[in-house]
């Protein structure tokens, strides 16, 4: 079992590397594509928002689908069909069809967030000690390797259609290689008898087993079972989460720009803001386990963002160049293992429905991350970059007031009434 458990952690590395990868490749592509499609930038804006539509919706619809069929199924399918949609918009050459490959494309990266979270938090129950932070590194790790893998292609004057279908079948060859490695889905869990049968040592009897008086037949409302609700809990964290990256969003995006016209920066110095920050937030996912192991979940999330409010302050205040790029670290090395944590704790909130909880606060969170650049710009026509920064100051503050949500233990559905409850006198049967 312990090199079967091993083997499967290696799997899931394997694929939130690919998950950053194949995204880092798309993002290296985005000026070739645009060019080859012939759009404007304000037409690519509004095609990003389709990728981020298209994600959302993956991310909703495969999280109890993951539930249903088991993480071994889904992701490999997820992976499959993100790697292939690759292609796609190297393969665009209008306005439509590139719309069309966004769509797909994000579906795709969609359901294969979901899954392979879904997949890490079922390895992490199994190992019994924090490990999700450390899968989250990797897919940072991905997209670095994209970079690298992109800037060489472009060197060799390779078109976009080209690098993007050889980085597909790429990714269909690594799904076909770590797919074994995937954990089982774990034996259902056999039915609990009363106290009262144990004691005698006697099977229950028909009686026993009838959860309905016997004049009376189950109607279709009986026999209709309870929707589970998603607990106030899991929304919670899903609010925690949009904050929070929203506060990476604004990261990715704003970064550099904040350097280049806040503080008059060279091109060369500013792209140093997005790299002290993607750098710091690797290395602190790659420490945040064994940080999280003995201090616990809600001490990361409490101090780790007071730390990330504190470094964008000084980002927003600064007066000096080499002092926001501090700010960028500091900030970075802070939200490093903030949602990791939020998507642990939804995924062994409830052992059931840990897919669909994960979809929960992956898709608002993914939302928060769309959101960023939407609400930064136009806050910027009647206040200056550095003092719209306090927004994402403000949610990190809040998350740290919020992080004892994480301290709560496993959650359940909201309770629904049930006929055999009712029955038997309120006794759970």
């Amino acid at each position: 079992m312990e090199k079967s458990l091993r083997a499967a952690r290696i799997a899931t590395f394997g694929f939130f590397t690919l998950n950053g990868f194949v995204m880092g490749m798309w993002v290296v592509h985005i000026p070739t594509v645009e060019h080859r499609a012939g759009i404007s930038h304000a037409v690519l804006g509004w095609l990003l928002l389709l990728l981020g539509g298209g994600a959302f919706a993956g991310m909703q619809l495969v999280g109890p689908l993951t539930d249903r069929l088991g993480a071994r199924k889904v992701v490999p399918a997820s992976a499959a069909l993100c790697s292939a949609a690759l292609i796609l918009p190297g393969l665009a050459t209008e306005a439509w069809t590139l719309a069309l490959a966004m769509l797909v494309f994000g579906f795709g990266n969609g359901c294969l967030d979901v899954s392979m979270n879904t997949h890490a938090v079922q390895v992490e129950r199994r190992y019994e000690r924090p490990i999700m932070s450390a899968f989250h590194a990797f897919f940072s790790v991905g997209g670095v390797l994209a970079a690298l893998v992109g800037a060489r292609t472009l060197s060799w004057d390779w078109s976009a259609a080209l690098t993007l279908t050889s980085i597909s079948v790429f990714g269909l060859s690594v799904t076909v290689l770590f797919t074994p490695a995937l954990l089982r889905p774990e034996p259902a869990h056999a039915p609990e008898t009363t106290a009262d049968e144990a004691g005698a040592g006697r099977e229950p009897s028909p009686a026993d087993r009838q959860p309905f008086p016997a004049d009376r037949q189950p109607s279709p409302a009986d026999q209709k079972p309870p929707r589970a609700k998603t607990p106030s809990r899991i929304w919670a964290l899903a609010v925690l989460a949009f904050m929070l990256m929203l506060c990476e969003g604004v990261a990715n995006d704003w970064s550099v720009l904040g350097l280049r016209e806040v503080l008059d920066a060279p091109a060369a110095t500013a792209a140093l803001a997005y790299g002290a920050f993607s750098t710091a937030m690797t290395i602190g996912r790659l420490l945040t386990d064994r940080v999280a192991a003995r201090f616990g979940p809600v001490a990361i999330v409490r101090y780790g963002t007071a730390l990330g409010a504190l470094g964008l302050t000084v980002v927003a205040l600064s007066p000096w160049i080499p002092l926001a790029l501090a700010g960028w670290t500091v900030f970075g090395i802070g939200l490093s293992g903030s949602v990791p944590q939020l998507f642990s704790a939804a995924g062994h909130a409830d052992q059931g429905n840990a897919g669909a909880n994960v979809s929960r606060v992956a898709g608002l969170g993914y939302l928060g991350m769309l959101a960023g650049p939407a609400i930064i710009g136009p806050m910027t026509h009647f206040i200056p970059l550095n003092l719209a920064f306090f927004l994402p100051v403000v949610f990190c503050v809040i998350a740290a007031s919020a992080a004892r949500i994480l301290r709560t233990g496993p959650v359940a559905a909201a309770p629904a009434a049930e006929p055999a409850q009712a029955a038997a006198g309120g006794r759970p049967a």
